[in-house]
């Protein structure tokens, strides 16, 4: 084993500041499995404490704030994961009060392998009353995605207590001093821009205010609200309406002349606003209630664009909404359709508006509307919490495409003036753990109003809204360009179609995309019912699936692999389904097993049991296994591959209660190929294994 060992004072320690470190820097975000403490939630002592960055004051003394392990001996141990993999060069543990018990660290990487890349022998005693133990190592070829720490408490007399664990693809110090964030403008120093800020002209701006830019996605087209303008529906004294703008050149960054959305999203007498745009452009959610032809400021309201328009907005129905200022009110959907961000005043806020957050109360569909009539349930509002939040009026939120990357203003923490706009870092699964907000600086924020900050996908060009140097004194949209330290994760944009594999046509469906690793569902959304088209937008550092679903039809699913991406990047993917008959065959792209071997890899998981859940549902079905290879190789020792594999298949599938005499096997080896075996692009097609519905 080779790695650099560093103790490093706990009294130094925090996540260093500078945006481009950042970047690279992951604190644990889910806990696995503890030794002791077994609590839930964030109480006192647990092991959930270890999320996030250190925290844990003050330092060298018992905090509420780091995990307590009950037992005294030598099986204590903490296991967390990380949102996403890196390829690790070190790993770091605070300990926040008498450390010295850690024996041994291991980093897990996506298949489940653990690797050894610490281990004391000797554990006792340690002269500082706390310390970082950073841990550093060349980057291997596996990815991590998560840490084991095993210790011996019993060698260490006393309370022991650990308060983070993290991972870095640097070399470089992950802690600095203070558990502290800089404040006030002196922070942003390091921050960096490409660009100066750019009105993007008359085409959009008028002299009439033009504010909050949505950005879809793709970046092609920019929705924003114009106020008191005579071209609203309800003329120069409608107080707002909502316009759209297509990209005309991407080269040059023009944008065409904003037209007015028009009815039914513009009503003539109230303020309409669009919050948030799916990633295919197709679910618009908007500011406000529409009821009996007007909009009330009572919540929010989605609509969907077809052939025809847009349809009526309806209701998003969230449990226990109210907000106190309904004058005062934004709101935000997340790429994934999985998070409702809302800026409200509530009696559990800190005061003014908060920014709080609510999820789907199901698993179908988040986010996305089933029909006109019929609208998503959304959990209670839960604060984001004091990192993000303050007595003053924090409002404007907008989640990056990465899920993570949170910009939003503020006029509670100071700054350049009147609002400022704000960017942290979500480190955990409870959002309710941020980094230290971090204020974008005077190039973006000004002495005047700065807020409503977008980004789309690619995360290289930003959209705010300014009153310096606007259209005849008013409040204008700008464009800044971003270096790419200062740019949210990477992210793959994937777009294409749902067809039927038989005929061909567009298939109305619903898209669902995963974490192969984990079996998460990730997010859905819903594809074109004319066109059967779909856009999905997936973070780097993980290995998805995804598949369509439509009723009387099995899917064949996809896979992308973007652990290692390092840029944004568009793909296109059609996926196609199967007609749920006799004598149809299904390919299981998502099948993996281990090279040259029979073996699964875990990764195969969510498809079988998906195959599984088919199979309970439909319990007179029967099917037949086929495996496939590609041509190198021994063509014996192919065929006997291919056969070994569809067993240890069929072997999962008995021991989740399908009765073996509904599945039969055959392996085929190199015989029946897809593609060209010539190069490893096209050779990968034949490795695979499909099944036949042989009895419905």
């Amino acid at each position: 084993m080779n790695y650099l060992l560093a103790t490093v004072p706990a009294v130094l320690g925090l996540l260093a500041a500078a945006p481009a470190q950042a970047q690279h820097v992951q604190w644990a975000a889910r806990l696995v499995e503890a030794s002791s403490q077994k609590a839930e939630g964030k109480e006192a002592f647990s092991p959930s404490q270890v999320l996030g960055a250190p925290n844990a004051l003050p330092l060298g003394e018992i905090s509420n704030n780091a995990w307590i392990p009950r037992k005294e001996g030598a099986g204590e141990f903490i296991e967390v994961k990380f949102l996403r993999s890196v390829a690790a060069q070190q790993v770091t543990v605070v300990e926040s009060f008498n450390p010295g018990s850690i024996t041994k660290i291991e980093l897990i990487d996506t298949k489940g392998v653990h690797h050894e890349v610490y281990a004391n022998a000797n554990p006792g005693p340690l002269p500082e009353p706390s310390r970082s133990l950073e841990v550093k190592f060349p980057a291997a070829e596996y990815r991590t995605l998560g840490v084991k720490v095993y210790m011996n408490t019993g060698k260490v007399e006393g309370i022991n207590q650990i308060d983070a664990i993290g991972i870095a693809d640097v070399a470089s110090t992950m802690v600095k001093q203070a558990f502290a964030g800089e404040k006030g403008p002196e922070a942003v120093k390091s921050t960096q821009f490409d660009s100066s800020l750019v009105n993007l002209g008359p085409t959009v701006n008028t002299r009439y205010v033009d504010t909050h830019p949505v950005i879809s996605p793709d970046g092609r087209t920019l929705y924003f609200a114009r106020q008191s303008a005579p071209t609203n529906v309800g003329g120069a004294r409608d107080p707002q309406d909502i316009y759209v703008s297509r990209l005309v050149s991407g080269r040059n960054k023009t944008w065409g002349t904003a037209k007015n959305m028009g009815e039914p999203s513009n009503t003539p007498e109230d303020p309409n606003g669009l919050a948030s745009v799916s990633a295919d452009g197709r679910t618009a959610l908007l500011i406000g209630v529409y009821e009996d032809g007007l909009m009330e400021p009572k919540g929010f309201s989605m609509s969907k664009r077809g052939a025809g328009g847009w349809t009526k907005p309806v209701k998003v129905d969230i449990e226990d909404y109210y907000n106190k200022d309904p004058m005062n009110i934004d709101a935000y959907l997340s790429t994934s359709g999985k998070a409702l961000l809302m800026a409200v005043e509530r009696n559990d806020g800190l005061g003014g508006q908060d920014i709080f957050v609510s999820f789907p109360k199901d698993d179908n569909l988040p986010g996305v509307m089933h029909d006109t009539k019929s609208q998503k349930k959304w959990t209670k509002p839960k604060s984001l919490g004091p990192n993000v939040n303050t007595a003053g009026a924090d409002f404007a939120p907008f989640l990056a495409a990465d899920e993570k990357t949170l910009y939003f203003a503020s006029d509670g923490r100071g700054g350049y003036g009147k609002s400022d706009i704000f960017y942290t870092k979500r480190l955990d699964d409870t959002w309710t753990n941020w980094s230290p907000p971090r204020n974008l600086g005077p190039v973006v924020n000004s002495p005047d109003f700065d807020a409503y900050y977008t980004i789309s996908a690619a995360g290289q060009d930003a959209y705010l809204v300014s009153s310096r140097n606007g259209t005849g004194g008013s409040k204008d949209i700008f464009r800044i360009s971003l270096a790419p330290a200062f740019q949210p994760e990477v992210v793959t944009l994937v777009t294409g179609k749902v067809l039927d594999q038989a005929t061909g046509k567009p298939i109305k469906a619903i898209i669902h995309y995963e974490n192969l690793l984990t079996g998460e569902e990730i997010g859905s959304t819903e594809t074109d019912p004319a066109t059967g088209e779909y856009t999905i937008v997936l973070p780097s550092g993980v290995q998805y699936g995804y598949r369509a679903e439509a009723k009387g039809y099995l899917a064949e699913s996809a896979n992308l692999d973007v652990t290692a991406k390092d840029k944004y990047t568009e793909q296109k993917q059609d996926l196609y389904l199967v007609p749920f008959n006799v004598g149809q065959t299904v390919k299981m792209n998502n099948i993996f097993f281990q090279q040259s071997r029979y073996y699964l890899t875990t990764s195969s998981y969510p498809e079988l049991l998906r195959l599984i859940r088919i199979m309970k549902d439909y319990p007179t079905v029967e099917i037949k296994l086929s495996g496939h290879t590609d041509n190198q190789g021994d063509p014996a020792l192919n065929l006997k591959l291919s056969l070994d594999r569809v067993n240890e298949v069929k072997k999962y599938l008995s021991s989740h209660g399908i009765n073996g005499g509904r599945i039969t096997t055959e392996g085929f080896g190199d015989t029946k190929p897809l593609s060209s075996n010539d190069q490893e692009e096209t050779r990968m097609k034949n490795r695979r294994v499909e099944f036949t519905i042989t009895k419905k």
